[in-house]
């Protein structure tokens, strides 16, 4: 009998995999082709420890040694930029304190950013501590701890049935498992994964974000520039491989599915981009979007239902699942061995499903 099966191969699962492989035997179950194919490998991978709830940026920063020194580190300079009007300045101060930006004038912000647009941009604020992360090198590397552990990673395994035994749990997935405790990491389907084994789903909502890749604005070179947001994040655009991600920072509630780009949504965020630059959007190199899913409280479930302690949440991580993973994964094994975390008794408790079962 296997001591943990992981459902779910994205940085969810396969950090927690990593974790626990250090508790005992674990079997990761994927039903993709590869780890990482939906929310995990759509992401802006950005490491920026102010963005999310409390409790997410208690996860971020205690992540961040972890992204900086393992495995030679994970993380490369980047910088964020918010840029404003008049008519968003009310936005743009909140949220300016919220992530702890300095205020610059529009002349050094246009030096950073050349295409800024300084007949409607009246205002810009920055700071360097937001980096890239390398989201493909940090899931293989999960993985890799497990695997160097004695841990199983499988794809191509969609579960088809769980039901209750009392040593644990039966799983269907191509081959029949048992084990002693269920990881449930998986992702939108976290709650489909919960019906299907008679457990209690957690009310979990996938929101689809939505994703254009374009030419490098007026032929610039943009491996220097900042990711830049719109206040309220309405909006936002990231360098990439010298083109320029742009989304419409789009959160529509979809049912769990292989997520694609609305081309209307899409269109209204570049619409809002250009609103504020010189260079027109003239022609989409790819499209995708992927989906974030969030608790009620949009804060992430990290451990044993409180119905059941061999059935494990690590759900719900909505968009912050790559720079929280190493922290939530070892929250999590914390959580399973019962050790207390070095996060504290007030986080501890927003991370919790108990919270959600009141």
């Amino acid at each position: 009998m296997i001591d943990f099966l992981i459902i779910g191969g994205g940085m969810a699962g396969a950090s927690a995999a990593a974790r626990l492989s250090e508790l005992g035997s674990i079997l990761l179950l994927e039903s993709e082709s590869a780890l990482g194919y939906h929310a995990s490998g759509r992401s802006a991978a950005l490491f920026e420890e102010s963005y999310g709830k409390p409790s997410t940026v208690a996860l971020n920063a205690a992540s961040r040694i972890y992204h900086e020194t393992a495995h030679g580190g994970f993380l490369s300079p980047r910088g964020l930029m918010m840029i404003g009007t008049a008519d968003t300045a009310e936005d743009f101060a909140a949220d300016c304190k919220t992530m702890s930006l300095n205020a610059m004038s529009v002349e050094e912000a246009r030096a950073m950013l050349p295409i800024l647009n300084p007949n409607v941009v009246d205002r810009a604020a920055w700071h360097s501590d937001a980096l890239d992360i390398d989201t493909d090198r940090l899931i293989q590397c999960f993985a890799a701890d497990a695997r160097a552990n004695g841990g199983r990673v499988v794809t191509g395994a969609g579960v088809t049935a769980i039901r209750k035994i009392p040593t644990g749990w039966v799983v269907e997935a191509g081959e029949t498992y048992e084990a002693r405790v269920i990881v449930n990491a998986a992702g939108a389907w976290v709650d489909q994964v919960a019906k299907l084994a008679g457990v209690a789903p957690l009310g979990a909502t996938p929101l689809r974000r939505s994703m254009g890749r374009i030419p490098a604005p007026g032929g610039h070179d943009v491996s220097s520039w900042p990711m830049i947001f719109g206040p309220g994040e309405t909006w936002y655009a990231k360098p990439d491989a010298g083109a320029l991600l742009v989304s419409p920072a789009d959160e529509e509630l979809v049912e769990p599915h292989d997520a694609w780009a609305d081309d209307m949504v899409l269109a209204e965020g570049f619409a809002r981009y250009e609103a504020h630059v010189t260079e027109p959007v003239t022609r989409l190199l790819s499209s995708w979007a992927g989906l974030r899913t969030f608790a009620p409280d949009r804060s992430l479930v990290l451990g044993p239902d409180p119905a059941d302690a061999s059935w494990v949440w690590c759900a719900c991580q909505g968009g912050y699942g790559i720079q929280t993973s190493p922290a939530a994964s070892q929250f999590l094994a914390d959580m399973v061995s019962g050790r207390p975390s070095e996060l504290g008794t007030d986080v501890t408790a927003q991370l919790l499903p108990d919270r959600l079962r009141s």
